[in-house]
This record gives structure tokens, C-alpha cells and sequence, in this order.
């Protein structure tokens, strides 16, 4: 059966999309076209989640077995085939299933500290328009509710952060060998030498990759009254859209977003306060990931600006 050898595992909004079109030109590796194919999130058809969008995103999974076999049916003899869905560190129950069908996968883990790759998360949904708080810190709180009316993995800003628990159990089903774990850090500011570090561990031939392509930059959305209107009618077409077909949806959808992502300007940055804010939703998971890596996350523990970033 044509299934992967190797899978880009997490973290969301940590370089798993420009990493996923880096590795597709390398000609030792063949990665599938659909990126996140999320089929080991579920045995069978996907949940239905129930948070903005939920559905439609639910619509996209490729869950049947043949589905998945065939995005691989192109690779070419001898390269390694490979697919990126970073919700996959998150979910326990996707990382049983890889062990069960693929025990000799070799997964590669990128990690963002996990404040700033929550504030990104919150900021992709909100110039995606779908995200109704607009403040980050309140958005954090409300998971706890959010998750138990059945939103899916995407919206769980800090759960998806706690490292520590992850990893824990991914090392009880997999050998240390057989995953790569990588910082965000490293390849924002220094591609090419963590490009080959990946390569390496996949034993394909290294220096081949020079670059990490901008992937998945998160616009800038401003927070006025006419914004306000478009993100609540893409809203309420993430509540209804799964009864049209696909091509009508982004009919639609499409030209809302445009005119939502309109403005030219940075990103909202993420303040010293709003950091220390959510910081302690995750000091006792770093020193977790610490004991259970043996790699000090000691910089996590500050409240200082993250640099530019890629996603």
C-alpha cells in the first residue's frame, strides 16, 4: 500500500506549511498535494464539530482509507512519501492510530513557544473572520467552554500549547530515534540549516534545499464596525455553507474575504501584558517538556516580543 514514511506531526502555526513546501522539491522526497489530509484524526468520518467554519473543515478530511492511499499513488520509485497535519501531535488518539499503521514513521515535531503560537492561532481565525472575540486574552478563557460545545482542535489556542503532555505520550508509542524535534525558531533564522538537519534525519541527500518559502502569512484585519459586519456574515456562512457545494461556497466566500483582508498593515502585535496574561497557562507543561526532552525552553518564560515570523 502506497502510505507514508515520514510525517510533519505539529505544531499548528509553527512553519508546518512553508516546511511542507520546502521538503515537496526535494527529488528524494514526494509529499502529498493536499496538505493536512488529517486521516488519522478520526476512525471513519470526521466528528461534527460545532464551532464557525467547523463543518466545512470537517467536509475536507480525507478519511477513507483508499482517499489517503491515493495521494501517495504519484511518487515516484525509491522516494520517501511524506504528508503534514499538525494537529496530529495534539489528538492521543491520532498518535495511536500512526502507531498502529505506521510503527516505522519517522515524525518530525516543530514547537512554538506556545504564547506566541496561540496568538497566531487567534489571529489566523480572526482575519479568517471567523474568531467573534476580539480580544486574545478573553479568547483563551473561553476555551474551556468552547471545547465542550464541541469546537474542533483548531480553536483549542491553549491545550494545543501543553508540549510537555504531548510528547510524553508520543515517546511511550515511538522510539526517540524515529522523531525530529525542531524549533521555530530555527527555521525562521536559519532555514537551510534546519532544512538539512530534516533531511538528514530522513536520510535523504542534504544541501539541496536553500530556502523556506513564505507560507500561510496571516493578513492584517483591523477591528472596525465594517470589519465587525463581513467577519459576522462569514460567520453565519460557516454555519450554513456545508448545505452548498464546494465551488458555490468559495464563490461567495471568497471575494468577503478579500474585502476583509483589504487594509495593508502588520499584524496585531502580542503586548508584554497579554503574554504575562497567558503565560501561566503554560509554565507547569515547559518544565514538563523540559524532563521529558532533556532541552531547556527557559526563553518561553519570558515576556519579551517574538520576532518576525513565517507562518
Amino acid at each position: 500500500m502506497p502510505l507514508p514514511d515520514f510525517l510533519v506531526i505539529g505544531v499548528p502555526k509553527a512553519g508546518t506549511t512553508a516546511i511542507h513546501a520546502a521538503l515537496s522539491r526535494h527529488p528524494q522526497l514526494f509529499l502529498s498535494q493536499v496538505k493536512e489530509p488529517k486521516y488519522f484524526l478520526s476512525d471513519g468520518p470526521p466528528p461534527a464539530w460545532r464551532g464557525p467554519g467547523d463543518v466545512q473543515t470537517s467536509q475536507e478530511h480525507v478519511w477513507r482509507p483508499a482517499d489517503y492511499e491515493a495521494l501517495f499513488d504519484q511518487a515516484p520509485p525509491g522516494a520517501l512519501r511524506g504528508e503534514a497535519t499538525p494537529f496530529y501531535l495534539y489528538d492521543l488518539d491520532a498518535q495511536n492510530r500512526i502507531r498502529r499503521l505506521l510503527p516505522k514513521a519517522r515524525l518530525v515535531v516543530l514547537l512554538r513557544n506556545p504564547v506566541d503560537r496561540a496568538h497566531s492561532n487567534w489571529t489566523h481565525l480572526w482575519a479568517a473572520g471567523l474568531e467573534p472575540e476580539r480580544d486574545f486574552v478573553r479568547a483563551c478563557a473561553l476555551e474551556e467552554s468552547r471545547r465542550a460545545a464541541g469546537w474542533a482542535h483548531f480553536w483549542h489556542y491553549v491545550s494545543q500549547g501543553l508540549y510537555g503532555e504531548q510528547l510524553a505520550h508520543l515517546f511511550e508509542l515511538f522510539p526517540r530515534e524515529q522523531v525530529l524535534l525542531l524549533r521555530y525558531r530555527d527555521l525562521r533564522d536559519d532555514p537551510v540549516a534546519t532544512l538539512d538537519r530534516v533531511c538528514e534525519f530522513l536520510e535523504v541527500e542534504t544541501g539541496l534545499l536553500d530556502v523556506v518559502p513564505a507560507q500561510n502569512v496571516t493578513p492584517f484585519v483591523a477591528d472596525t464596525r465594517p470589519n465587525a459586519v463581513l467577519r459576522a456574515v462569514l460567520r453565519t456562512g460557516g454555519r450554513f455553507g456545508q448545505h452548498f457545494p464546494v465551488p458555490a461556497r468559495r464563490a461567495v466566500r471568497g471575494p468577503l474575504l478579500t474585502l476583509l483582508q483589504r487594509e495593508r498593515g502588520g499584524r496585531a502585535k502580542l503586548t508584554p501584558a497579554e503574554r504575562a496574561a497567558v503565560l501561566p497557562y503554560f509554565t507547569s507543561d515547559i518544565a514538563r517538556l523540559e524532563e521529558v526532552t532533556g532541552l531547556s525552553y527557559a526563553d518561553w518564560l519570558t515576556v519579551g516580543l517574538e520576532p518576525d515570523v513565517i507562518d
